[in-house]
């Protein structure tokens, strides 16, 4: 069985095939990822009319690299699978529009995937871990603790009530005049450092329900910079590795209770698993080893080049589903917004 995925939810354009493995794994045949920071690296964001376009221009070129790469024909692919939401709806549809041609050209199952879906299962498709499991799933635009039961099971035990992780880092490197994307570059500034220097709060801290909250840890930030302006690089140092180490507190401690409430609706998990871009982060995968160790559990989490989004996440889903006999026909629609775990429910 081989499978293509696509994926243009966001500023990254990819494809890829991907087939079953050994041991549960998945092989990654080819995986060919364009990125666009070069284009909205000056708005210090995503553009949508931007990243649309730019996916028109190179999809069609990258799925022939994709396919050629895996030694294939499209004739020879199994499935075409695609990241139909959430995400900006003109790349999504994109991508959509491109899957549903291909699969009624070829006449191949069509597997409409959840964005989410994809990052929840990647590692399975790495690592072949059994179900159930505990994942933090954190990105750009989502935080969310998930008890993953199986393929379409997945019960949300926490989420953010404001912003995401990802969302968070974006936005004080902003503020600090940081480049794009923001994420890395508060990681490496934060690298040299004080941690100490300013007590930032640590929202959410010790609250019964495994939510998040981080929009009055920016505003915290954003007030210390203002008394210190112009600022040093030491400051910028201090103001990222301190935002982070409050980042990484309540992740932790986030954490803590979702695992207590992961036995109520899943029994006792068979690994901690990050998924998501924020998952590349080292601060963040060193304190979910440690916390994983603690609780007797492996942590598992992708490849940095996986953390991303990533056309091999894509094929993969889509292979879940396609041996479930989980297909789509070309009515399925693009979604700007998609939950793809239902809400647990704990007294």
């Amino acid at each position: 069985m081989n499978v293509l995925g696509i994926e243009t939810t966001c500023d990254e354009t990819a494809a890829a095939v991907v087939a079953p493995g050994e041991n549960g794994r998945g092989r990654i045949l080819s995986n060919e990822v364009l990125s666009q920071i070069a284009e909205h690296a000056a708005y210090g964001g995503v553009v949508p009319e931007i990243a649309a376009r730019a996916h028109v221009e190179v999809l069609d070129r990258l799925i022939d690299r994709a396919v050629s790469g895996a030694g294939l024909t499209l004739a020879q692919v199994d499935g075409i699978a695609v990241a139909a939401g959430p995400g900006l709806i003109g790349g999504v549809l994109i991508g959509l529009v491109t899957a549903k041609t291909l699969a009624l050209v070829t006449r191949k199952p069509l597997i409409a995937v959840n964005h989410l879906e994809a990052h929840a299962l990647t590692a399975r498709l790495t690592d072949g871990i059994g179900f159930p499991y505990l994942l933090l799933l954190a990105s750009g635009g989502h935080t969310q603790l998930v008890a993953v039961k199986g393929v379409g099971e997945y019960v949300r035990l926490g989420t953010t009530i404001d912003d995401a992780i990802g969302e968070a880092f974006d936005k004080v490197a902003k503020l600090l005049g940081l480049g794009y994307p923001g994420g890395p570059e508060v990681e490496r500034m934060a690298e040299t450092g004080d941690p100490e220097r300013f007590a930032l709060p640590r929202p959410m801290l010790g609250r019964r329900e495994a939510n998040f909250s981080l929009s009055g840890l920016k505003t915290a930030l954003r007030i210390e910079a203002e008394k210190l302006a112009p600022l040093s690089s030491v400051d910028v140092a201090d103001l990222c590795a301190s935002f982070q180490a409050a980042v990484v507190d309540v992740v932790v401690d986030r954490l803590r209770v979702a695992m207590r409430d992961f036995a109520t609706v899943a029994g006792h998990p068979t690994a901690l698993v990050a998924a998501g871009g924020v998952a590349a982060n080292g601060a963040i995968r060193r304190a979910l080893t440690t916390q994983a160790g603690e609780a007797g559990l492996a942590f598992v989490a992708p490849p940095l080049a996986l953390c991303g989004d990533n056309g091999a996440m894509i094929a993969w889903a889509g292979i879940e589903r396609l041996r479930l006999g989980l297909v789509d026909d070309l009515t399925a629609p693009a979604r700007a917004r998609w939950p793809f775990a239902e809400p647990a429910a704990i007294a």
